[in-house]
């Protein structure tokens, strides 16, 4: 490896070891290695997406296209611990969804019906004054719509295995299982259902205080190590060249399209490369090994 590798590597381990946390690896192998059944077969495209180092572009990006919708936001920014305990929360999602897609079929749906529970006690009233509750079917279809939307976009451009058309498709069906158990209806099972659910939320859209709060916080004063802030903020500008061109205004994100298709992607798959280093192959797709699968 080259000095040039190595630095990334380490780069990539300090970020990967952050949102993992430091039981990281005792909760991977418990959900990898844990004997039983598997929602999902080895190879299918939900595995492909969820082990990819592009969820980690993925992951900032949905966060900040979900910041929009005002009733989520209010929800997050009064009962979240995003501000206080950002990596701790990062954790716990990232561990949702490593449960939902590699775990056992009994841990996957505990895991969904523990999540549905602590919603049905988020209640509350937002700025405007319109009341709302994180069990509604709703907000729980906006918060999955920009996820799933934001983790196949960036394995499009970042994944090391991207998929053809059928595979998208399969992405976005497969994904559906967890947004029903959590309340959600008419949920979206192609790209082009996907793309149609995703504008029809555009007149409920908007950048209120908090979400400009929570878009500043994310991308410029995460309590990180010095260390980290580089390739942070390479990631960070990685997110917003992905995010689509209505959303820069009411978030105040900068637009600088030739910079981002040029310098910005290429960071982009500088940095995407050496997560992918520090993940490891045989560490993510453990589950090929931990079982067999049954599709829905």
């Amino acid at each position: 490896m080259t000095p040039f590798g190595s630095v990334q590597q380490r780069v990539g381990e300090m970020i990967f070891d952050r949102v993992a946390g430091e039981e990281g690896p005792q909760r991977r192998d418990r959900i990898h290695l844990t004997p039983g059944p598997r929602r999902f077969a080895p190879g299918s495209a939900i595995l492909r997406v969820h082990s990819d180092a592009s969820m980690f572009v993925g992951g900032m990006r949905a966060l900040l296209l979900q910041s929009l919708h005002p009733l989520a936001m209010a929800a997050v920014d009064q009962h979240s611990g995003y501000r206080g305990d950002p990596w701790g929360r990062l954790q716990r999602t990232s561990t949702f969804l490593a449960e939902t897609t590699f775990g056992t079929i009994d841990d996957a749906d505990r895991a969904i019906r523990i999540v549905r529970a602590v919603h049905k006690r988020i209640t509350g009233v937002a700025p405007d004054g319109r009341p709302y509750a994180a069990s509604d079917p709703h907000l729980i279809r906006w918060v999955h719509l920009a996820e799933i939307d934001s983790f196949l976009r960036a394995h499009d451009r970042y994944g090391a295995d991207p998929l053809d058309a059928a595979g998208r498709d399969e992405y976005v069906r497969q994904t559906a299982f967890v947004a029903r158990g959590l309340g959600a209806v008419d949920v979206p099972e192609t790209v082009a259902e996907l793309d149609a659910a995703l504008a029809s939320y555009r007149p409920e859209l908007r950048g209120t205080a908090a979400a400009r709060r929570a878009a500043r916080f994310i991308l410029l004063t995460p309590p990180i190590p010095v260390a980290l802030r580089p390739a942070y903020g390479l990631l960070s500008s990685v997110a917003v060249s992905m995010m689509p061109w209505w959303t820069r205004f009411p978030l105040r994100l900068p637009y600088l399209p030739v910079t981002e298709a040029t310098a910005v992607r290429a960071g982009g798959i500088a940095m995407t490369t050496a997560i992918r280093w520090a993940l490891g192959s045989g560490e993510v797709r453990a589950a090929d090994r931990s079982g067999d699968a049954i599709e829905d």
